[in-house]
């Protein structure tokens, strides 16, 4: 049986992509377990450093698979939170190159990623209020992500809006004109391959968690961290490199 997702592996970048057309690459139980598979061996595979996670078509994703929920008359979605915890929580930064529109499920995906690359003429939706659900699980990376008015604006009334206002609002980093598209999502890989993994791994979190923390926590745990960052073997051979202007071991470019 073909896959409905692919992977690749070049320079130290592992490309996951979603290859479901016929229903513009909807979160079907197929299409979620091979993407489950796919990140696995993202997060396994020694040489990736960074994930790009895109589609093909001219819909990044649709959302659940409504077709298929109906004919099994049982939730289609059920892995859906475990790839969401895997993306949030990959040690790995993991960028989404959106290749068109995302609705409703598709927008969790964009919201866990790290960064969210889309062109200017996508546009976005969370329609789950008008069938009469509620975008439930996609509100856990959405919500950490979108600023409240705009998320109450949007999940309540179902709008249909932008590429920029996206970037306005937190779900994307950057809406670019089309032709613009991989060049952009190429230099933001190549920006953070140039950084140590366990740095990058441990950065990620710091992003998450010292916004919930008390000044004098946050100033004690993050003086700790510092000190134990620079007397890390990583640490020790990335302010060699620079000393030494050479490129430290971790390059891969």
């Amino acid at each position: 049986m073909t896959s409905l997702v692919h992977k690749d592996l070049a320079e130290g970048v592992a490309t996951i992509t979603l290859d479901s057309p016929p229903n513009r690459n909807a979160l079907s139980v197929r299409l979620l377990a091979d993407l489950a598979d796919r990140l696995h061996w993202a997060l396994a595979e020694p040489e990736a450093r960074v994930i790009v996670l895109t589609g093909t078509g001219n819909v990044f994703c649709s959302g659940a698979d409504i077709k298929e929920q109906k004919a099994s008359g049982a939730p289609v979605t059920a892995s859906f939170p475990e790839i969401l915890s895997l993306i949030w929580e990959s040690p790995k930064p993991v960028i989404c190159r959106l290749n068109g529109t995302a609705r409703a499920g598709g927008l969790g995906l964009v919201a866990a990623c790290d960064f969210a690359i889309a062109p200017l003429t996508a546009s976005f939706a969370f329609s789950e209020v008008r069938l009469g659900v509620v975008p439930a699980m996609i509100s856990v990376p959405v919500l950490r992500r979108v600023e409240p008015r705009a998320a109450a604006e949007y999940f309540l009334t179902g709008e249909v809006f932008d590429a920029a206002r996206a970037a306005e609002i937190g779900l994307l980093t950057r809406a670019v004109p089309e032709e613009e598209l991989d060049t952009t999502v190429a230099h933001y890989a190549e920006l953070l391959i140039k950084g140590g993994p366990e740095a990058l791994a441990i950065t990620k979190r710091l992003v998450r968690e010292v916004p919930g923390m008390s000044f004098e926590e946050g100033q004690r745990r993050m003086t700790e961290l510092s000190a134990e960052r620079f007397t890390s073997e990583e640490g020790q051979e990335g302010i060699a490199a620079f000393r030494e202007k050479r490129p430290p071991k971790w390059a891969v470019r």
